[in-house]
Parts: C-alpha cells; structure tokens; sequence
C-alpha cells in the first residue's frame, strides 16, 4: 500500500512547532511501541496515550493535541464513537488518524463517516505514520483511494442522498472526483488549471453543502451516492 499523499509545504519543517499527538490503543505493547517510535520522530511531540475511547476523550479535552491516533476496536468506548464525541467538541477539536490492522475492515469507513481525516494501518512504517500524522495536522486529508474504494464497495454507509440533495455545479463535481483519486489541492490546481485559491473555494463549497467533516468524508459520501464508483480511476 502507498504512502500517504502529500502536497507542497505540507511537511513540518525544523522551525515549526512540534504537532502535538496523543495515542488511543488497549494494547498497551502496542501504545507503548507507537510512543516510543513516534516521539523519535522529527515534527512530532507524545503528548498522551488513553487505553480505551472514553479516556481518549478525556485526555484529549485535558491535553489539547493536534491529532489522535486512534485505534477502532476498544473497550467500553470504541475509536468510532470516541470521534464522533471528539469532534462534536466545539472548541478546536483535534483531527483524527484511524490506526487499524487490516485496510477492509468495516469499521474504518464508519469512522471516516464519523469525520476522522483518514487512516493508517499499523504494519506501515512509523515515518510514514508519522508523516500521517503532520500532514493530517497541517489539515490535509490521508487518502488511500484503492482501499477506499474497497472498503465502500464491500459495506456501504448510510447518506447516499447527501450528493444528490447537494446541487453540486459541475466544477465542484470535477473537484470532488479528483479529491476522490487523493490529489491535494495544489495537484487539483494543476489538474483543472485554476488557482489555489479557486480549488480551496471549491473544496469548502463541497463540504458545506455535502454536510462533511473533512475531505475523506465527502469522498465517502461521493462513493456512497455513485458520482464516484469502485474502480474509478479517470
């Protein structure tokens, strides 16, 4: 499986402040190994960890992180639930990165629906989770359209009509394709020859009106709605 995209500037450079991580995982070898990993490194700061949703949530209002890792399969809370409360917050919520071990488990695309901004799996190297985890913070969107794709087609969500309800303009179907293939908004530009700024309009107006948290969200509700179909490439 590919590394997650990234746009330009999106890395955190040796000048910028540390994005601010807390790790939600009941296993704690597995909490463990990701701390010490992760604090090693460049960008990224260990603020926490929780062993189950309901102490994700709490550690995550106490300690204010940029990002959560956050595992789906956990005791008395899980990681979709855990979301759903975290970005109901109304005061600068968190972004959150699913960490999962398998890439077609149903639960993921739940908690993308629920408004993570994407998701790892946990076999993938810790630069390239780490480097997840800035580019979620620097607020990008980790998509992994294949396995999206897969993951929608195998257990679709509820919202379908969100799309058709939309009246979405023609560009900002052609932006929500192209968000679909996991291009970031400069690679849009580029694709569509318009300016950034152009694209950022249209990418805003496109959550607005699907009613999405994020990007990852909206491509879900365009697979969802069938503007976007398992296989799409073009």
């Amino acid at each position: 499986m590919p590394g997650p995209a990234t746009g330009p500037g999106l890395a955190t450079g040796p000048a910028s402040a540390p994005v601010t991580l807390l790790i939600a995982d009941d296993d704690a070898v597995t909490r463990s190994g990701l701390r010490t990993l992760l604090a090693a490194q460049p960008g990224i700061a260990v603020a926490g960890e929780a062993s189950d949703g309901i102490e994700a949530v709490e550690q995550a209002r106490l300690l204010r992180p940029d990002v959560v890792l956050m595992d789906v399969r956990m005791p008395r809370c899980d990681g979709i639930e855990a979301t759903r409360r975290l970005l109901a917050e109304s005061a600068g919520p968190p972004k959150v990165v699913v960490i999962t071990t398998f890439e077609n488990d149903g639960y993921v695309t739940a908690a993308l629906s629920a408004g993570a901004s994407g998701f790892v799996l946990k076999r993938l190297p810790v630069p390239q989770i780490a480097e997840a985890v800035r580019v979620v913070a620097a607020g990008e969107a980790i998509l992994f359209p294949a396995a999206l794709r897969r993951m929608v087609a195998a257990r679709p969500l509820d919202g379908a009509e969100a799309l058709p309800k939309a009246a979405l303009t023609e560009r900002e179907e052609e932006v929500l394709r192209s968000m679909a293939k996991g291009l970031s908004n400069p690679e849009i530009a580029r694709s569509l020859m318009v300016s950034l700024e152009t694209v950022k309009t249209h990418v805003g107006n496109v959550l607005a009106k699907l009613g999405a948290q994020n990007r990852t969200h909206a491509v879900v509700i365009a697979y969802e709605s069938g503007l976007v179909v398992p296989g799409y490439t073009g």
